[in-house]
């Protein structure tokens, strides 16, 4: 007698979001999200910059809750109202950044959470830390102290931690950025590993080299909004070629892709006649730094045009923004504005000469929190005239300055003697452009202009923006909202790995040339 074997079932999702959406002020970070995870695979996320990956990670992890839709875990419904909520479920996270104490040892750092009323049982740790990493084929020292320990030892700490308090679904939040290439490569093969044991390992992260050559499912979300995926069988099919093609296409593809109006692409700026001779210009410029060097920088900057810098966040573009400001030394290259060199000049002087920066720590960097208004309209003109005499304050001519500028660049604040600090992002923003672009400026330099604004006031960003290139001033803008170079720019240079990888012209064509840039796909 022969027996007919069962048919073969498809496998349940351990985790399956449905129709999740998350709100914020001025903002839909998630827009109706439904994916499914499965055990036993690498499930790549993949979007651009505020594609909305980071606030599905913080609803996973407990940190916040959606404001509609549902989170399975087993096909039961789950609210995950706090990081022990999660824990209990078995949903661990590894962030890009070490969450693990510095100044504690491993096995401090693994008990801390713990009953705060007994003894840690450290022995106890130690063993397990040790037989936890042996299972999955990694190394740790459990007595090592945290700050001892490389990123990539650091990384492989967290993830036995997260495997001794039960996680079967892990979460590695960009656990690659901030590794070398050789301990990336040794995450990919430990993701192998974990999968090969039962979890499901969901991987975050920009490399689309990484999400290929790692992922047995691809998941793209595009201004909040799931807008596609690859499953196993459509990997296989196309092979590493056609489906960072499909992913490029889907990562960068037309706004309309998104099924979203806030993303819909506004034309670029009305074309006006740019000067001969740049006013900029940057010649094989290095800049030393420990994570991200600068080489081989070539760009001209005309009067009148704006530059925009895109680029996975990471890539050298702070390095780049500083070392034109002058709060980075330049290892090698020169700068000229306006055909003399500055790249020898401290920052002041290279205000005087007409360059301008707009940090994005506006802040830390931008501005002094506990200072007033009036007084951080004027932090890079302290003891000049006519607002001191003698290093005697001119309280008059402060004032009137400050008072001009508040109604000039709308400024909300209750008074220009308010701390600076007590303005809102929008507000505070407001304040370092009239800063800025007041004066003799011949060149600015913005870095993430509107990042953390809400929608009217990164309207208003824009919009001055490009009245500094109207009025014949030469802009740089670094930002990694693709959206918001494409409306701005006139051409777009990509960034990677330290480099510029290309110079495209604004044209229609432009979104799909960047996001071959940016991924690798172009030479």
């Amino acid at each position: 007698m022969t027996v007919t074997p069962p048919p073969a079932t498809d496998p349940k999702p351990l985790v399956s979001l449905k129709g999740v959406t998350k709100r914020y002020p001025g903002i839909v970070a998630n827009n109706s999200i439904s994916i499914d995870f499965f055990p036993s695979e690498v499930h790549v996320l993949l979007g651009e910059n505020g594609a909305g990956k980071s606030t599905l990670v913080s609803m996973l992890s407990g940190l916040q809750q959606p404001d509609d839709g549902s989170i399975l875990v087993d096909g039961a419904e789950m609210a995950i109202a706090s990081p022990q909520r999660a824990l209990s479920l078995g949903i661990g996270t590894v962030f890009q950044h070490s969450m693990l104490v510095p100044s504690l040892t491993l096995i401090d750092n693994v008990n801390l959470g713990g009953t705060w009323w007994r003894r840690p049982g450290r022995a106890s740790i130690d063993t397990r830390m040790n037989e936890t990493a042996k299972s999955i084929g990694v190394e740790v020292n459990p007595m090592a102290l945290t700050s001892s320990l490389s990123l990539g030892e650091q990384q492989q700490a967290e993830i036995v931690r997260a495997l001794m308090r039960g996680s079967r679904f892990l979460i590695l939040d960009e656990a690659t950025a901030m590794l070398t290439p050789k301990d990336a490569e040794k995450l990919g093969q430990l993701m192998r590993r974990l999968v090969a044991q039962g979890l499901a390992v969901i991987f975050i992260t920009h490399k689309l080299n990484e999400a290929v050559a790692y992922g047995d499912r691809i998941s793209v979300l595009r201004l909040g909004r799931k807008v596609g995926a690859l499953s196993p069988d459509e990997l296989k099919t196309l092979g590493p070629q056609q489906a960072t093609n499909e992913i490029v296409r889907l990562m960068f593809g037309s706004a309309e892709a998104s099924g979203s109006e806030a993303g819909k692409v506004v034309k670029p700026r009305r074309e006006i006649p740019i000067q001969a001779e740049p006013v900029l210009e940057i010649l094989a410029l290095e800049v030393d730094d420990a994570s991200v060097p600068v080489a081989g920088i070539e760009l001209k900057v005309g009067g009148g045009e704006i530059v925009g810098i895109a680029g996975i966040d990471g890539n050298g573009q702070k390095q780049l923004a500083e070392a034109l400001a002058g709060q980075r030394p330049v290892k090698n290259g020169r700068i000229y504005l306006d055909g003399q060199s500055i790249e020898d000049l401290p920052i002041g002087a290279r205000r005087n000469r007409g360059l301008r920066y707009v940090t994005d720590d506006r802040l830390g960097e931008g501005t002094v929190g506990a200072f007033p208004v009036s007084i951080n309209l004027l932090l890079k003109q302290i003891g000049e005239a006519p607002f001191w005499r003698s290093g005697i304050s001119q309280a008059g001519a402060i004032a009137d300055n400050a008072r001009r500028q508040v109604k000039d660049y709308d400024i909300r604040t209750p008074d220009i003697e308010t701390p600076a600090g007590k303005l809102s992002g929008g507000n505070i923003q407001k304040l370092l452009l009239a800063r800025e672009l007041t004066g003799t400026a011949r060149a600015v330099i913005f870095a993430k202009p509107t990042y953390g604004l809400d929608l009217q006031n990164i309207a208003a960003s824009r919009r001055r923006i490009r009245e500094a290139a109207d009025t014949g001033k030469a802009v740089i803008v670094f930002s990694t909202e693709l959206d918001e170079l494409i409306e701005l720019s006139d051409r777009i240079a990509v960034m990677s790995q330290g480099k510029i990888v290309g110079i495209v012209d604004n044209n229609g064509e432009a979104r799909q040339k960047i996001g071959e840039f940016m991924s690798g796909v172009a030479a």
